[in-house]
């Protein structure tokens, strides 16, 4: 028998003392070639240990296989906090980041099959109208002309006329994004004031701002003059002035119409990146129409005269990606079948994904979570690489049951073809298919960052760890339900694949609205509950935050604590902000300071003046109930919420906030956490917290349970009962068997996804949907409770 060959014998990832984030010294070793799935309550250190150690080192050692000189235009990544990692191999990460929401990206743009379509065209399409980029909606048509001087020394120059021109597809009206916008002006000025009165509306145009100043002494106005007044030039020029460069008190500046200037600076940005104030304004101020000269399609008239067939490439990207598989499937030509081969292919891995229904238009902003994450997918699925590491993010988020079987194949199809594969997962169904499980806590953050068990699914429900426990779960129906106080009503619903749906929404109860996924939840509610202040919607869009913000500046906890702690010393509130006053001036509020060296990875280290309390030492003086700002920044919500009940720091506007806080159970959180360090459950529930303080009578929550660990449904369900109870309505997006078996009514869409769906196959309660077994989501919500 021959001795095994040494090269084989690397069939482990070692990881020892790893001290990422909340982990404590976590030592693990993970067998490669198989599927590993990671699991543990929300922010219990999963994240930490896969993406921020594992996967973050792979792509840190990769990058430093190039030259210097390439290595300073890619990001400078830290060596994780770990004393050895061994066995690595190129990891590849799919993440639950929303993709790019540029108002030009689509799914198209971002999976090459809009690029492989615009080759087609330019080859097959008649007629012929030019290249690939004449079919492109982000590609301008140009036309120039001029000439140019040829010195060839001793007093003789040539000059040659030279010209150019390209043919692009994009519309000229909306300039290649479907929508127009229209300004209602009443909402961004009161015409009756001049300009020395502060007339406009508009956030951030303030009397004393800069902006104010360069429009008020432009000299282009009588600034005592109402607006309304202006001659026929001095409206334009307030309006719509070409950018003109102008001097005001010595300095050189650049005065630009009004809504060229809020056209660059609010309406190019995604609306969901803005700040909730300015989202506000744009909400109020502007109306987004589908652009009359290309009927949203994006594309010029002459982009969409070229055919093959009688088929236009806005035509086909408008089709469903299963109808565009087939489209192409008809096409037969040796000349492209390089192309059409490649292009098959991606169009049928849509389809094997669970994407079928989409299509090649639909904004990339739009889709969900899970959707994102399936899209990304795509370009590993017949991927000839082996020996591989994939590391997933909850892979199954917004899959109905029915489709998580189908994640599960492709995970072990990625794994049968020699790759690792590491998952980050809270349901059941993907934990039954690992070969190896690791489970992280015991609880969440501080609590949680070491291994509570490893080993085989077997094991794990034998063990005595929370995920053990709960492994087993089922939720019972409710023997009572509540009935509803009322209906919201909706009636010939259109959106998106609706097709012309009549539905009474009860209110006064938990209603539950399931179905496979892009069967049409999202389009009925979002795009159909008429969006008037009783209505408050928390969707699936992530937290946007620095370094520098945090629980308590996200909640808006941080106003009444600086208020408080103002009152009590007789001081400015800003002194206690690390952004403003306050700030420690070595770091600048940051509490460590940053060495850039070059190629290198940046140094941080703690700022010596503050000891990493981010403020400067006289602000720490001031005390409020016997603590600094420092230290009330540093205690967990549980603690603050004692603190600020009574007694001495007695202040119920903080009061309020950290119980919704605790109420969503997080608890364990420190008021001044990064909030780049929370996972994306913590982030969901932390947004939740915030929007259970708005003024409303009913709450759309948009898959709540995305990123809880089953322990954490539990607590969730409690809050939603808590909702009701004291009066709310609530509606629920959701795929979870346990919600919905919680639910007082549910109302089923579907069949199907896309054109197959759209269509209310289900209302009632859940115990009728569970005795019918007539839909799909009956039959798993049956399989679920034993029923």
């Amino acid at each position: 028998m021959t001795e095994p060959h040494v090269a084989d014998s690397h069939d482990l990832i070692r990881v020892h003392g790893a001290r990422e984030n909340n982990l404590k010294d976590v030592s693990i070793e993970i067998p490669k070639r198989r599927l590993t799935v990671f699991t543990g309550v929300s922010g219990s250190g999963k994240s930490s240990l896969v993406f921020d150690t594992i996967a973050a080192e792979s792509q840190r050692l990769i990058n430093e296989t190039y030259s210097a000189f390439l290595q300073g235009f890619m990001p400078n990544l830290a060596r994780p906090e770990v004393d050895v990692l061994d066995g690595l191999t190129t990891a590849i990460t799919v993440d639950q980041q929303r993709m790019g929401s540029d108002p030009r990206s689509t799914v198209g743009t971002a999976t090459d099959a809009n690029a492989m379509l615009r080759i087609l065209f330019s080859r097959l399409g008649k007629p012929h109208i030019g290249p690939p980029g004449a079919y492109s909606f982000n590609v301008a048509s140009v036309s120039a002309s001029g000439g140019f001087t040829i010195d060839r020394g001793a007093d003789r120059t040539k000059t040659e006329k030279v010209s150019f021109s390209r043919t692009g597809g994009m519309c000229t009206h909306c300039e290649g994004r479907g929508t127009v916008s229209d300004i209602d002006l009443t909402q961004l000025f009161d015409d009756s004031k001049s300009l020395s009165e502060d007339p406009f509306t508009i956030p951030t145009y303030t009397g004393d701002g800069w902006v104010v100043r360069v429009i008020a002494e432009s000299g282009f106005f009588d600034k005592e003059k109402p607006i309304r007044k202006y001659t026929k030039k001095e409206r334009h020029d307030f309006l719509y002035r070409e950018p003109t460069k102008v001097k005001i008190n010595g300095v050189n500046l650049t005065y630009e119409g009004l809504i060229p200037k809020l056209q660059k600076s609010f309406l190019s940005k995604d609306r969901e990146s803005m700040q909730p104030h300015i989202r506000a304004f744009v909400d109020r101020a502007v109306t987004f129409a589908r652009c009359p000269d290309c009927d949203g399609t994006r594309l010029s008239e002459l982009a969409r005269s070229s055919k093959i067939g009688k088929v236009n490439i806005a035509d086909a990207c408008s089709m469903e990606i299963r109808d565009l598989a087939e489209w192409a499937r008809g096409l037969k030509d040796a000349s492209v079948a390089p192309l059409l081969a490649k292009l098959q292919h991606t169009l049928d891995s849509f389809v094997e994904i669970g994407l079928g229904y989409l299509s090649l238009d639909r904004a990339s902003g739009t889709l969900s979570g899970g959707e994102a994450q399936r899209t990304k997918m795509i370009r590993h699925l017949g991927s000839s690489l082996t020996d591989v590491t994939y590391v997933f993010d909850e892979p199954t988020i917004g899959l109905h049951p029915h489709d998580i079987q189908r994640m599960n194949n492709l995970l072990l199809r990625l794994r049968d073809k020699g790759n690792t594969v590491l998952v980050v997962e809270h349901k059941p169904e993907t934990i039954a298919i690992a070969d190896h499980v690791v489970d992280l806590g015991p609880g969440a953050g501080s609590a949680g960052g070491t291994v509570c068990f490893e080993g085989t699914l077997a094991g794990l429900r034998g063990s005595d760890t929370v995920t053990g426990r709960h492994l087993g779960d089922r939720a019972t129906l409710k023997e009572t339900v509540r009935k509803a106080t009322g209906t919201l009503a909706i009636r010939g619903a259109t959106a998106n694949n609706l097709q012309g749906v009549d539905v009474d929404i009860p209110l006064g109860v938990l209603t539950v609205i399931t179905g496979v996924a892009g069967s049409g939840k999202s389009s009925l509610v979002h795009g159909s509950i008429p969006a008037d202040e009783g209505v408050i919607s928390v969707d699936q869009t992530p937290i946007r935050g620095s370094r520098r913000s945090n629980p308590a500046t996200y909640t808006g906890l941080a106003d009444p604590i600086r208020k408080a702690f103002a009152k009590a010393n007789g001081v400015k509130p800003a002194l206690f902000s690390a952004n403003s006053e306050g700030a420690c001036p070595t770091c600048n509020g940051a509490g460590v300071i940053y060495t850039d060296l070059a190629i290198m990875q940046s140094v941080a280290t703690t700022c010596e003046e503050c000891e990493g309390k981010r403020f400067e030492a006289s602000v720490l003086e001031y005390r409020f109930g016997g603590r600094d700002i420092s230290e009330v920044l540093a205690m967990p919500v549980t603690e603050a919420e004692e603190f600020f009940r009574a007694g001495e720091a007695r202040t119920p506007a903080a009061h309020r906030i950290l119980e919704r806080m605790a109420d969503v159970g997080l608890g364990y959180l420190t008021l001044g956490q990064p909030l780049t360090t929370l996972s994306g459950g913590e982030r969901q529930r932390l947004k939740l917290a915030t929007h259970m303080g708005d003024k409303g009578g009913v709450y759309v929550l948009d898959e709540p349970t995305t990123g809880l660990h089953l322990a954490d449904v539990e607590q969730l369900l409690g809050l939603l009962d808590r909702l009701v109870d004291s009066g709310k309505s609530v509606i629920v997006i959701e795929h979870h068997q346990a919600v919905m078996a919680h639910a007082d009514w549910i109302i089923d869409l579907g069949p199907g996804a896309g054109h197959d769906g759209g269509r209310i196959v289900f209302e009632g309660t859940p115990a009728d949907l569970v005795a019918e077994r007539s839909t799909l989501t009956g039959e798993h919500l049956a399989a679920y409770v034993g029923g």
